[in-house]
């Protein structure tokens, strides 16, 4: 039974749905459908007139939604099951075995869309992904090919912080935890300075739910860990997903356990030298754009930094939705 859509959290525009998944789990869809802030009417961003007739699917924030409606494109947002709106109490917030359990998830929030399958849909599908959601999105693509037009990934988790052999050399030990005590937390990684840099409370600009991303994050465990580890180590072998891929990173990390303003400009995550490598394994065409002092979500970056990739975005897409339309593209370049 389809589940209505009903007013979200976000405000005005914003709608959301309760998809039910299999064994009592559910994963939460919103869409919006309000009109942009003026701030976006901004020259060498996406046009009004550009038309942009697309489905977007993500993992999200609020000025995202507004940017991807003034563009032309239907947006929706999707909280995985265990996680922001889908989380419950008593759930492990973020507990996954394998990547490909969030499948479900994926394809009941495109039949919510109105996109059950390939065959039908004309519009196209673009999955834009945030860091685990990134390599849960580049797994999926390459795993259902025909399905998404483009791929959008804003600082995915594409590869440990300690490049690809400190990511083989725990593995095994990782592997081995995840199956005898796979929701013991492991050591907290996290000292907050994310947190303090992108909170309105402390050195940042943006009020959150502190609910759905605790200071520190929440614990780490083996099970996801593992489940990390292994993507990372598909994406590694090559995946081979067949349409255009843009990747939105830093360009450069601060992975120091102390709070220093150097945190203000770069990526306090990931080790973006190593997933800029690692990018180049999702696809044959693939872009990877580097952002002058941006933050480990992109679009939480200071407003010059942010509207940078929103115009890098609007420059990038028309060609790669162009290049994934094997008939447009043919009768295009017809006798030339």
């Amino acid at each position: 039974m389809t589940q209505p859509w009903t007013p979200d959290i976000l405000g005005e525009g914003f709608e959301q749905q309760t998809l039910k998944l299999d064994g009592g789990a559910t994963a939460t869809l919103v869409r919006y459908l309000g009109v942009a802030p003026e701030w976006l009417a901004v020259s060498g961003e996406i046009p009004d007139d550009a038309g942009i007739d697309a489905d977007v699917l993500y993992f999200f924030q609020k000025h995202v939604a507004e940017f991807w409606h003034r563009a032309g494109a239907s947006f929706y947002a999707l909280d995985l099951h265990n996680y922001g709106r889908s989380l419950s109490p008593g759930m492990v917030p973020g507990f996954v075995t394998n990547l490909a359990d969030y499948d479900a998830d994926i394809e009941a929030a495109l039949s919510a869309m109105g996109r059950s399958g390939v065959s039908g849909v004309d519009r196209p599908l673009i999955l834009l992904g945030h860091s685990t959601g990134g390599l849960t999105l580049s797994l999926w693509a390459a795993r259902h090919p025909g399905i998404a037009s483009a791929v959008i990934l804003n600082s995915p988790w594409l590869e440990f912080q300690a490049t690809e052999l400190g990511r083989r050399a725990i593995a095994p030990l990782v592997g081995l935890h995840a199956r005898l005590h796979p929701l013991t937390p492991l050591p907290p990684v996290d000292p907050g300075i994310y947190t303090r840099a992108v909170s309105a409370t402390l050195d940042g600009e943006w009020d959150y739910n502190l609910e759905w991303r605790p200071d520190r994050g929440f614990p780490i465990t083996p099970a996801f860990l593992d489940a990390v580890f292994r993507g990372q180590a598909t994406v590694a072998a090559g995946l081979g997903i067949e349409v255009p891929v843009l990747v939105l990173l830093s360009d450069k990390s601060y992975l120091q356990p102390k709070w220093s303003a150097d945190a203000l400009t770069a990526d306090v995550a990931l080790n973006v030298d190593a997933v800029a490598h690692r990018a180049l394994s999702l696809a044959d065409t693939v872009t990877v754009s580097r952002l002058p002092n941006a933050f480990h979500d992109i679009f939480l970056s200071p407003e010059p930094v942010r509207r940078q990739a929103f115009e890098r975005i609007g420059r990038w897409l028309p060609m790669a939705l162009q290049a994934s339309n094997a008939e447009a593209w043919e009768a295009r370049t017809a006798g030339l």
